[in-house]
């Protein structure tokens, strides 16, 4: 079955998870607002300009995770993708989904925003398998450090042959749909790349390798 692969962020939703993640707990009172919001908004705009410090912007995101105790943030996390998560969940993207899963490709998310974060949204389209940055935990607890190599950039590569190594499944006849030119690396290995709604670089980018350039917003 070939592999078909989703970016998450501005590619299946209209917006960057982690980004409405942050704002979310700004607006609860979860977080000293103005600090989180100027760096919740630094690193977003560090991520669209391509000079995201990967480790950093982890940091900064698990950083809340190590506040509350896992019942609280799993509660929190409930009332977020209910009140921000859902109203942004393109019904293009649902549909290319299930076009996928029709044709009995193994579907997969991956993404640079934390699991914490991305599995509750993942599992709204009905999709089991996600890598993405994985927040430990010890004692029940989380710890504010990340568990590997973060999926960001060439690192979408190195944890997705990571995941490869322990399966059949092969990049043969693979796909890879995204907006971003962050994932420049992923899309130059797949054999289908699909720039999804891109930014300006990956547009360019797009053009010049002949790619197919789609809207899910249309």
């Amino acid at each position: 079955m070939p592999l078909t692969i989703f970016d998450l962020d501005e590619t299946l939703i209209a917006a960057d998870s982690d980004h409405e993640w942050g704002q979310f707990v700004i607006d609860k009172g979860l977080v000293d607002a103005q600090k989180h919001k100027k760096k919740n908004d630094d690193f977003y705009e560090q991520y669209k300009a391509g000079q995201l410090d990967i480790d950093e912007y982890l940091q900064f995101s698990c950083s809340i995770l190590t506040q509350y105790s896992i019942e609280d943030l799993h509660r929190f996390r409930s009332e977020f993708v209910a009140q921000r998560i859902l109203p942004i969940i393109l019904d293009k993207a649902q549909d290319l989904v299930k076009k996928h899963r029709e044709l009995g490709d193994t579907l997969l998310v991956i993404t640079s925003t934390i699991e914490f974060v991305t599995r509750p949204i993942v599992d709204e389209f009905g999709i089991d398998i996600l890598i993405a940055p994985d927040p430990e935990i010890v004692s029940n607890r989380y710890t504010g450090r990340i568990v590997g190599v973060p999926s960001f950039a060439a690192g979408k590569v190195t944890r997705l042959e990571q995941w490869l190594a322990n399966r059949q499944d092969s990049l043969e006849g693979s796909s890879f749909y995204s907006d971003s030119h962050n994932d420049l690396p992923l899309l130059r290995l797949v054999d289908n790349p699909v720039a999804v709604d891109p930014d300006p670089i990956l547009r360019e980018k797009a053009e010049e390798n002949q790619w197919p350039i789609i809207s899910l917003r249309d």
